[in-house]
């Protein structure tokens, strides 16, 4: 009687070489052995598991770091010279009045060379004689120390129109200076009554 390992395959004309069963597989007399079912690999494995994760997350943090970068540089970018409270008083002589306001320089040292108005006129610096002086004289440009907030205000430095359009109470006109590295920038000023306090918000 044939050993238990040699069985005649059912249906398989005599003579042919009997099937070898084996534990874990099946062979045919001397052909290959057969394969062991491939092994599915766990998700996340292979060329699109792991490593792509990690140049997924590599390519995140790259994102994340150019982000950040260019919130910095547009946080940064403030300009040079930044104008604020500009204030003009309505003029109690047609065309002449003064025009007050803060200017910021977040740059280096600059001058202010030149100043013109929305009503035309002509804009020159004026500034007291000496410290503690109330005699004012014209001077060719107005100092902007670097990194400094200056003040233009009555009884210093500050600027004189003439010859300009009539300005009217509770409206805007628009300074437009000049810097000699900055460059030009515009500001809107309010015209304000004095008479009726329309200025008072300036010099508290």
């Amino acid at each position: 009687m044939p050993g238990s390992d040699l069985l005649p395959e059912a249906g398989s004309p005599a003579g042919r070489t009997p099937a070898r069963v084996s534990r874990g597989r099946v062979s045919r007399g001397r052909g290959r052995p057969g394969r062991a079912p491939a092994r599915r690999g766990r998700r996340g494995d292979g060329p699109t598991g792991r490593p792509a994760r990690a140049v997924t997350a590599a390519g995140l943090i790259a994102l994340a770091a150019a982000g950040l970068t260019g919130c910095y540089a547009k946080a940064s970018a403030s300009p040079a010279i930044e104008l604020s409270t500009a204030m003009v008083p309505q003029p109690t002589v047609p065309g002449e009045t003064t025009a007050y306001l803060v200017i910021r320089n977040n740059g280096g040292p600059d001058r202010l060379i030149r100043v013109r108005t929305s009503v035309g006129g002509r804009v020159t610096f004026r500034a007291p004689e000496g410290h503690g002086s109330l005699t004012m004289h014209t001077i060719p440009a107005i100092s902007v120390p670097g990194h400094n907030i200056i003040r233009l205000v009555p009884n210093s430095v500050h600027l004189l129109i003439t010859g300009a359009r009539p300005m009217h109470g509770g409206k805007e006109i628009t300074l437009t200076l000049t810097f000699a590295h900055a460059g030009v920038v515009s500001v809107a000023a309010q015209v304000t009554n004095p008479e009726t306090g329309g200025s008072s918000y300036f010099l508290n």
